[in-house]
């Protein structure tokens, strides 16, 4: 079912103080709204919210033997990159960047945020369909800007059915087969990256693949190799630090 408001403050909130009270909240229900007063992304940032882009959360209940949660935030990528695949025009290709960011030529398109309330995951997915916000310093693009043509529902209804599909799959062959596909649609290996951990000056290296729980592998420049399980992730030379248009 894909329930949509007018308006609300965060589909994440309104979903936690669902859970938070009691309610049932079916696996495969999304809350969509046509506007958001309080978006949110990562680390409390302010979250863009265009009319016409694809605003929505869905809530995952873990059940016992499923993979480590974290990575729901890799499968919920991988959902968003195949539906986004369907509708790109000629000559483009999305991207997956660790942990949950979906770009187009180095120019952010989604991402994601997760978050837990009790024995549930919160999945938040923010995608530019139509508008993308002027953002300087920060290159940010829409679908409409790609030859993309299609309805906020529409993507609505194809993300909800591959996202049912892949968690089907993350349930029922864990993490290896989920991460390989992951680096199939992500930026290569190789690809230069600066990483922010909290903490730490900013750490310079390049993408070395995922580990097997589904972490970061940053090379150093001394040849050594550094597991990412959490930090602020940038393409270096593409990617600077600001606010982003979809959920961060």
């Amino acid at each position: 079912m894909i329930h949509i408001l007018a308006e609300t403050g965060s589909t994440n909130a309104d979903l936690a103080a669902r859970l938070r009270v009691g309610d049932y909240v079916p696996e495969g229900d999304w809350l969509i709204a046509d506007r958001q007063t309080r978006g949110r992304g990562r680390q409390g940032r302010t979250w863009y919210d265009g009319l016409g882009n694809f605003m929505g959360s869905t809530a995952v209940h873990r059940r016992f033997g499923d993979p480590d949660p974290a990575s729901l935030s890799l499968m919920a990528g991988l959902a968003v990159q195949q539906t986004v695949s369907l509708h790109l025009g000629a000559g483009h290709q999305a991207a997956l960047k660790w942990p949950n960011d979906l770009l187009v030529g180095g120019a952010k398109l989604a991402g994601i945020l997760l978050e837990s309330e009790g024995d549930s995951i919160i999945v938040g997915i923010g995608v530019n369909l139509v508008a993308v916000p002027d953002v300087p310093g920060r290159s940010v693009i829409a679908m409409s800007g790609l030859g993309a043509s299609l309805t906020r529902d529409a993507f609505a209804i194809d993300l909800a059915r591959t996202f049912d599909l892949e968690l089907e799959r993350w349930r029922g062959f864990g993490l290896p087969p989920l991460l390989g596909r992951w680096l199939t649609s992500a930026h290569p290996v190789g690809t230069p990256l600066e990483v922010g951990v909290t903490g730490e000056t900013r750490l310079a290296g390049t993408f070395d693949g995922l580990a097997d729980d589904g972490a970061l592998q940053l090379r150093l420049a001394d040849g050594s190799r550094r597991a990412i399980h959490a930090g602020e992730i940038h393409l270096a030379n593409l990617e600077q630090d600001h606010p982003d248009a979809a959920r961060d």
